[in-house]
């Protein structure tokens, strides 16, 4: 069939974008790279929509969380992301985590089978300039394309490492040495607050486990590779021991509200692992994203209590991750100011997370559906999640020191006068969900 608008990539942001214009009754042709015998350093699959870091779409809180509140405002319109998501999802406490095979194999099913989306499997090396286009290539762009991105915009694309965690195997788990909680009891009903896996550690095996992961052998840089910054949110377990022999006390391994079944008390240091799938068959050592060597992962991971005899169906790895300077290069509906027929959306834009990306691959699909119908759609109210997080992206970050980020409450204009921090978060949201329904009013 003929199309009314290209999408390019179909991660997260490609698809919702396409299902977005799709639903409003535009065709849209959908070219993905995977599926042609080329694959990114970091995908396993042909899939759409897979997930190659996390199965966690992050908290579901939607009155006291702005990621929840993003859910909540995706769901509200109509977001197959967040279908699908709710529809694969396993236990993760107060988190939406997701069956990571169930829920690409989702989305793709509902794209492959949209009367008004023809997917095609092909690398595309040059920007469109035949009609509307939408670049959601994400953060491992293919080489010719990233070029033709740089010629286009006349600025360099900035750049980021992306770690990512290892995935254990449940029935080499020792769970009499491990055992199931969540942190303060939190929890799904039925699972009755135990979500996750911990294994303990003393200060001693602490001690040894941090030695372990400062001297262990490390994945070595190619020489375009050496100046490149981690982003802060997803920074190798190893990285974030470096600073201080306490971080990871106070970050991924922290042991509050987690009680010791043999003592009833908080442990020195905690490793926690989250279900990865439906089935429970695989958990994912939760903030242990990693650049060591396969075979270091495999010698100090064993050595945390419980994991003794671990098998792992994924270790850790590295991978680049590329954004443009989008606070200078687009515009408020995301189109490119050099080359209005092209928008970008997703991880490309410099937006981080799954459900981020998707976020920004919704707006970018009604900003170009208004387009095509000759209507001009207002950005969405920065008091909502979704209108911070654009807003953050076209405009209101330093161009200059521009840097992935997650939707969180310091983008929302802030709460006139004195509150509460805990009355604050709802304020926001209570506040976001009036602006939200105004604005899909009008």
């Amino acid at each position: 069939m003929t199309h009314d608008i290209h999408i390019i990539g179909g991660g997260l942001a490609g698809s919702e974008a396409a299902w977005q214009l799709a639903e409003a009754g535009f065709k849209v042709k959908l070219s993905e790279m995977r599926g042609t015998g080329e694959m990114t350093p970091a995908h396993h699959t042909d899939g759409l929509a897979e997930l190659v870091c996390s199965n966690s779409f992050r908290s579901d809180d939607a009155t006291s969380n702005a990621v929840g509140l993003i859910h909540q405002e995706m769901r509200t319109m109509g977001s197959l992301i967040m279908r699908e998501g709710d529809v694969h999802k396993v236990p993760a406490g107060s988190a939406l985590a997701v069956d990571r095979d169930g829920f690409s194999q989702g989305v793709t099913q509902a794209i492959e089978n949209h009367a008004n989306i023809t997917v095609v499997r092909e690398r595309i090396d040059t920007i469109p300039t035949d009609g509307p286009v939408i670049i959601a290539t994400g953060p491992l762009t293919a080489a010719p394309l990233a070029a033709s991105i740089g010629a286009a915009t006349g600025a360099d694309a900035l750049a980021f490492f992306d770690a990512i965690a290892p995935i254990v195997h449940f029935d080499s788990i020792n769970m009499e040495t491990a055992w199931f909680q969540s942190r303060w009891n939190k929890g799904a009903d039925e699972n009755g607050g135990k979500d996750y896996i911990n294994c303990a550690m003393t200060q001693e095996q602490y001690l040894a486990f941090h030695t372990g992961l400062i001297e262990g052998e490390k994945t070595e840089f190619r020489e375009w590779e050496k100046d490149t910054p981690y982003f802060e949110g997803c920074m190798p377990i190893e990285v974030a021991a470096s600073r201080g022999v306490d971080t990871l006390r106070y970050g991924p391994m922290k042991p509050v509200g987690l009680d010791h079944p043999v003592t009833g008390r908080w442990p020195y240091a905690v490793v926690q692992l989250r279900q990865d799938n439906a089935s429970g068959t695989l958990w994912n050592i939760v903030g242990f994203q990693t650049k060591l060597k396969h075979a270091e992962q495999v010698r100090l991971f064993r050595t945390i209590p419980g994991l003794e005899n671990a098998e792992f169906a994924r270790l850790g790895g590295l991978h680049r991750n590329t954004f443009i300077r989008s606070p200078e290069l687009l515009d408020p509906t995301l189109r490119l100011k050099s080359m209005p027929n092209v928008r970008f959306a997703g991880q490309i834009t410099g937006c981080e997370g799954y459900i981020e990306s998707a976020a920004i691959g919704l707006i970018a699909g009604r900003f170009a559906a208004a387009e095509l119908r000759g209507e001009t759609l207002a950005p969405p109210p920065v008091a909502t999640a979704l209108g911070a997080l654009l807003h953050h992206i076209t405009g209101a970050a330093e161009a200059e020191t521009y840097q992935p980020m997650n939707v969180n409450f310091g983008l929302f204009p802030p709460i006139p006068g004195k509150t509460k921090k805990a009355d604050r978060k709802k304020m926001y949201t209570d506040r976001a969900r009036t602006a939200l329904g105004e604005w899909l009013a009008a």
